[in-house]
C-alpha cells in the first residue's frame, strides 16, 4: 500500500466526482423518474450495475439469492468498507423518501474511491439494499452474510430541512404484524344474535390502543388500520384483519409496548368472543446506533465542505433498516439536506423536492462526504487498525443475527 496524502486524495475523489457529475446527474434523474416498488426495483438495480460494470467493479445482479440486490467489488486491500444504495419507491407518490438520491450517492462515493483503493489498501463493497420502505432488504441480506467480510458501513439519505449531526439517535425501531380477527357470519337483520363480530373486535382494540397512548413515553408511537372489516352491511363480519405498527428509540422499551399493544387485541378478541392470530409481515427493524467515529468524520467532512452542521437533534422518529447493520457493525446513517426545501418526507411534494437542484447538490456533496470518510479511516493508521480490529474479534456470524421482538 502506497503512503497517499489524505488531503491530496480527498482533492482526487472531488476531481473524480466532478468528472462523473453529468452521468450520476442523470441516473439520479432516471431513477426517480422511473420509480419502482419494494423488492421490484428491476432496472433501477441494471442501471446501477451498468454504470459500476463500465468503471471495472466485479458485478453481480440478484446477489444474496435476492433478485433486485447488487453486490459490486472493486479493489482487494485489507480495509473493507460497504456503502449502501437504496432505490425502492412508495406506492402512489414515487421516490417521496428520495432515494434516488441515496442511490446515486452511494454509487458516487464508490467510483470516486475506486481510483484510490490500490494506494489505500480498499476492498469497496457497494450493497444495493432492495425493499427498504418495507420488507426489510438489509435484513434479508444480513442474514446471508453480506456483511460478514465489513471492517464499516455507510450511507447517507436526503432529507429536507437542515443537515443533522449523525452522532445523533435519531431513528425508531420498528415491528408491522397483522393481527386477524376470526368470529362468526350472520344475516345482521334477521338474526345478529347468532354472529360473532369480528369488525366489532377490531374496533375495539384500535379504540384501546387510543387510550393506551395517553400513557407512553415521549419517542413511541402505534399506528394500526383495519384493511379488512367485512364484505357486506347486512353480514355480521366473520373476519377483520387490523395492520400494526409500533416504535421506539430504545429496543427494550418498544418490546414492553409491543406486549402492551398485543394485549389490547387479546382483550378486543374475550370481550367479543372473536379469536385472534398474530402474523408478522415484515422483519421489525432496529433503531439506528450511529458508530461514534464515524459520525464524528462525516460531520467534519460536511463542514469542511461549506455546510453547517445541527447538533440538537430535530425531528427523527422515522426508522430504517440500516438500524439493523449499525447493531452489528460499525456504521452510520447520516442524513444531507436537500437545502431551501421542506416538504415533508413519504409526500408527493417531497417526490418533487428530491429532484430539485438543491435534491442533486445534495447528492453530489453526499457522494464526496461518504468517499472522505472513507478515506479519513483508510488512511488514518490508528482508526485503520481500530476497525480491523473490532472485525476481528467479532464471531463468526455476528453480523448475522437479526432482531427479533
Amino acid at each position: 500500500m502506497a503512503r497517499l496524502d489524505l488531503a491530496v486524495a480527498k482533492q482526487s475523489i472531488k476531481a473524480e466526482l466532478e468528472r462523473r457529475t453529468d452521468d450520476l446527474l442523470a441516473l439520479n434523474h432516471a431513477i426517480h423518474a422511473d420509480p419502482e416498488l419494494s423488492g421490484e426495483e428491476f432496472r433501477a438495480a441494471e442501471r446501477i450495475a451498468f454504470v459500476l460494470d463500465d468503471a471495472g467493479f466485479e458485478v453481480e445482479v440478484g446477489a444474496y439469492g435476492m433478485p433486485t440486490a447488487i453486490e459490486a467489488l472493486y479493489g482487494d486491500g485489507d480495509l473493507t468498507v460497504v456503502i449502501c444504495c437504496e432505490y425502492d419507491a412508495l406506492p402512489g407518490i414515487g421516490h417521496g423518501c428520495g432515494h434516488n438520491v441515496i442511490a446515486a450517492a452511494g454509487l458516487g462515493a464508490a467510483l470516486a474511491l475506486a481510483p484510490l483503493a490500490a494506494d489505500a489498501g480498499l476492498r469497496i463493497k457497494l450493497l444495493g439494499t432492495p425493499a427498504e420502505e418495507h420488507g426489510g432488504g438489509k435484513i434479508e441480506l444480513l442474514r446471508e452474510g453480506a456483511w460478514e467480510d465489513a471492517d464499516f458501513s455507510l450511507m447517507v439519505h436526503g432529507m429536507s430541512g437542515t443537515d443533522i449531526s449523525a452522532s445523533l439517535e435519531l431513528y425508531t425501531a420498528v415491528d408491522r404484524f397483522d393481527i386477524i380477527f376470526t368470529g362468526k357470519g350472520a344475516h345482521a337483520a334477521s338474526a345478529p344474535w347468532a354472529g360473532i363480530n369480528a369488525l366489532s373486535a377490531a374496533t375495539l382494540a384500535l379504540n384501546a390502543i387510543g387510550f393506551l397512548r395517553q400513557h407512553m413515553m415521549q419517542g413511541v408511537s402505534m399506528n394500526a388500520i383495519i384493511s379488512q372489516g367485512g364484505t357486506a352491511t347486512n353480514i355480521i363480519s366473520e373476519q377483520a384483519v387490523v395492520q400494526v405498527e409500533v416504535r421506539a428509540f430504545e429496543i427494550a422499551i418498544w418490546r414492553d409496548v409491543k406486549k402492551r399493544v398485543l394485549a389490547c387485541f387479546e382483550g378486543a378478541a374475550i370481550a367479543t368472543g372473536c379469536s385472534w392470530e398474530y402474523r408478522r409481515t415484515e422483519y421489525a427493524y432496529a433503531p439506528v446506533d450511529p458508530d461514534p467515529q464515524l459520525a464524528k468524520l462525516w460531520d467534519d467532512n460536511l463542514i469542511a465542505g461549506g455546510r453547517t452542521v445541527d447538533h440538537t437533534g430535530a425531528g427523527g422518529g422515522a426508522s430504517t433498516d440500516m438500524g439493523n447493520v449499525t447493531q452489528v457493525l460499525p456504521a452510520i446513517h447520516p442524513t444531507i439536506a436537500f437545502l431551501g426545501e421542506t416538504a415533508i418526507p413519504h409526500t408527493a411534494e417531497f417526490a418533487t423536492a428530491a429532484i430539485t437542484a438543491a435534491a442533486d447538490q445534495a447528492m453530489l456533496d453526499g457522494a464526496q462526504g461518504l468517499a472522505a470518510t472513507v478515506l479519513d479511516v483508510a488512511l488514518n493508521p490508528a482508526l485503520r487498525k481500530h476497525y480491523q480490529d473490532l472485525k476481528a474479534a467479532r464471531p463468526a456470524g455476528a453480523t448475522q443475527v437479526s432482531l427479533e421482538s
